[in-house]
């Protein structure tokens, strides 16, 4: 999957509730609902990008699978086990602040050579060229992942921004996302700008990483497109200025900008909704909207 499969905030919110609806409607219960949900959403991922693409209307697809395994399970050959239901605790992912959730975001969408490059570069320091020999030695497929961690490493250890300038700069990208500016957004992104989007598999996001500036535009432009009751925002993500997607009054999605060299260099967007449940208790005034 790729950017161009990126699908608007907005309608992923809806889809979702849709599906819910679906199987609360035959189940009548929530928790049932939410494991079939969760399980149709497993079923989509394991799909070939190929198959995805062959499926015209994935909503239409979604509905009937959870159709047929809310089926299953009144048949009883899909319940699970009967006994005391659980508390609904919080996720070790969901106590922690959004920029340690925004790495464990990445480490979750790498591949094993990517996930080494981000790690030996951007965590413990190692050498660009260092870094780039070990992907190589991964295999020859690797040597276009290979410059791109040399370049991550080089550019994650660029000068970084003032807080004055990363807030001037991601109000800028909200603005040219919410006027659907692609021009002015590539202008404000490397050229070799990776984003990285967290929908835990619960939502119809893309599962990889997106590489490059205007690809990078592309997602974004699609995931924040003007919707109907959506507002995007900019407001501090754990201090420093980040940009908050609200459908219907509550968070859709949190997006944390990595600025570097006056240019986007890394963009996380996080719609798993299990991390999104503390941005959504209950709290003082919403911020207005830009």
């Amino acid at each position: 999957m790729d950017e161009a499969d990126a699908v608007p905030v907005a309608d992923l919110v809806d889809e979702r509730r849709y599906l819910l609806d679906v199987a609360y409607w035959m189940l009548g219960s929530a928790e049932e609902a939410e494991r079939v949900v969760d399980e149709v959403y497993r079923r989509w991922y394991v799909l070939s990008d190929e198959a995805r693409r062959q499926i015209a209307r994935p909503r239409s697809w979604l509905a009937k699978t959870a159709g047929q395994s809310c089926l299953s399970r009144l048949a009883g050959t899909g319940r699970r086990d009967g006994g005391p239901e659980q508390e609904c605790l919080p996720t070790t992912q969901e106590c922690l602040p959004t920029t340690q959730q925004c790495l464990l975001t990445t480490l979750d969408v790498l591949s094993p050579p990517e996930r080494a490059a981000f790690v030996l570069g951007d965590l413990f320091g190692t050498a660009p060229e260092q870094v780039a020999d070990i992907v190589e030695r991964s295999g020859p497929e690797y040597a276009e992942l290979a410059e791109r961690a040399r370049e991550s490493v080089r550019t994650r250890r660029a000068r970084q921004v003032a807080p004055r300038e990363q807030d001037a700069v991601v109000r800028a990208v909200g603005r040219a996302c919410r006027e659907g500016d692609g021009g002015l957004l590539a202008s404000l992104l490397c050229a070799r700008a990776t984003a990285f989007v967290d929908g835990g598999g619960k939502v119809r996001a893309p599962d990889r990483p997106v590489h490059g500036g205007r690809q990078v535009a592309r997602t974004l432009l699609t995931l924040l497109a003007r919707r109907p009751r959506t507002t995007l925002s900019a407001q501090s993500v754990n201090g420093r200025t980040g940009l908050v997607v609200r459908y219907e009054r509550r968070v859709a999605a949190v997006i944390c900008v990595d600025v570097a060299d006056h240019r986007v260099a890394h963009v996380w967007v996080i719609l798993n909704p299990d991390k999104l449940r503390s941005w959504n208790l209950p709290s003082g005034p919403l911020p207005a909207g830009e």
